[in-house]
C-alpha cells in the first residue's frame, strides 16, 4: 500500500514538473522580445587557435582610436612602448627594444602628460615617453561623466577582454547605429543601437511589436571618411569599425598570438612524447608474457 502511495506521489511530482517546463519554455519567446541581434562577424584575422593580427588593419585602428575614440575614452592600462612589441601595430624587428622605436617615440612625444616637477613639486605637462602609458581624457571619473551626461566613458584597456565575443561586440555595437523605430520612447542624451542589450518594451506603445536592441548613452562617433588612412585603404565606418575593434582587441590582449603559439609547440611536444612513450612501452613489454 504504502509502495503504490510513493509512486502515485512521484507520479504527481513528474506532471507538476513537466508542467512547470511547459510553462517555462512557452514564455521564453516573449521574453526573448526586443533582445539585441545576434552579433555581426568581422572576419578577424586573429580568431581561431592559429590566427594572428594583420598590422596593417592594428596601425589603421590605433589611428581611429587616438583621432575618434581617444577624445572620450581612455586606454590607461597601455603604455605607448607596448605598441612597438611583438605582434603590436609598430613592431618593427630592427628594433629589439620596443622603448627605442622611433616611430612610437614621436607619437608618444606628441602627447602631453600630466606630471610633477622633481625641483619644485609643482604640477606640470610634459612631452610623453614610450615609457609612458596613454593619458586620460579626463582628470577624473567625475568630470568624465559630467562632460558626458552624467555617464562616463569606459576605459578601453581590456574592453574586448570584458564582453563576449568581444571584437565582434565592439565591431556590431559600432555598426549598430539606427534610425529610431517609430513609437519608441527615446531620452535625450540616448541613443537606439540594435546591439545594444536591452528590453525596449517599456517604451513602446502597449501591444507593439518590440524591436531588437536597446538604449546607449555614446552618440555615433563614427562617419564615412572620418579618418584618412596612410595605406589608402577608404575608410567607411564598417572598415573603421572592424579596424578600431581588432585594435582593442589586441590591446586587451597583447601577447594573445605568443600565447597561441606557445600552446601549439606545447601541443606538438605532447604529441610527440606521448609517441615515444608508447614505442618505449612496446619495446620494453614485447615477449614478456602476462
Amino acid at each position: 500500500m504504502t509502495l503504490q502511495m510513493n509512486i502515485r506521489a512521484m507520479k504527481k511530482t513528474l506532471v507538476l514538473i513537466a508542467a512547470a517546463a511547459g510553462l517555462t519554455f512557452a514564455a521564453q519567446p516573449a521574453l526573448a522580445e526586443g533582445g539585441a541581434h545576434a552579433l555581426r562577424s568581422g572576419g578577424f584575422s586573429f580568431e581561431g587557435p592559429f590566427g594572428s593580427f594583420d598590422q596593417a588593419q592594428l596601425q589603421r585602428g590605433y589611428k581611429v582610436y587616438r583621432e575618434v575614440c581617444a577624445s572620450c575614452h581612455g586606454m590607461e592600462l597601455m603604455h605607448f612602448r607596448t605598441l612597438a612589441e611583438p605582434g603590436g601595430p609598430f613592431y618593427d624587428p630592427h628594433q629589439a627594444n620596443p622603448a627605442e622605436n622611433r616611430f612610437v617615440k614621436a607619437l608618444a612625444k606628441e602627447t602631453q602628460i600630466a606630471d610633477i616637477d622633481t625641483e619644485t613639486g609643482e604640477p606640470v605637462m610634459r612631452d610623453g615617453t614610450a615609457a609612458d602609458r596613454f593619458p586620460s581624457p579626463y582628470p577624473n571619473a567625475t568630470a568624465a561623466a559630467a562632460a558626458n551626461g552624467g555617464a562616463a566613458p569606459p576605459d578601453l584597456s581590456v574592453m574586448a577582454k570584458a564582453r563576449h565575443d568581444g571584437a565582434n561586440y565592439i565591431y556590431s555595437l559600432l555598426t549598430g547605429y539606427a534610425a529610431v523605430p517609430q513609437g519608441l520612447q527615446i531620452r535625450p542624451g540616448q541613443y537606439y543601437n540594435e546591439y545594444m542589450a536591452g528590453d525596449l518594451t517599456p517604451f513602446m506603445p502597449e501591444g507593439a511589436h518590440v524591436p531588437p536592441g536597446g538604449f546607449i548613452a555614446m552618440p555615433n562617433p563614427l562617419a564615412d571618411g572620418q579618418v584618412t588612412y596612410d595605406d589608402d585603404t577608404v575608410a567607411s565606418v564598417d572598415q573603421m569599425a572592424k579596424d578600431v575593434a581588432a585594435y582593442i582587441a589586441w590591446a586587451s590582449d597583447p601577447k594573445q598570438i605568443q600565447r597561441k603559439q606557445t600552446g601549439l609547440g606545447v601541443l606538438i611536444f605532447l604529441f610527440i612524447f606521448a609517441g615515444v612513450t608508447y614505442v618505449s612501452y612496446r619495446r620494453i613489454w614485447n615477449g614478456v608474457a602476462h
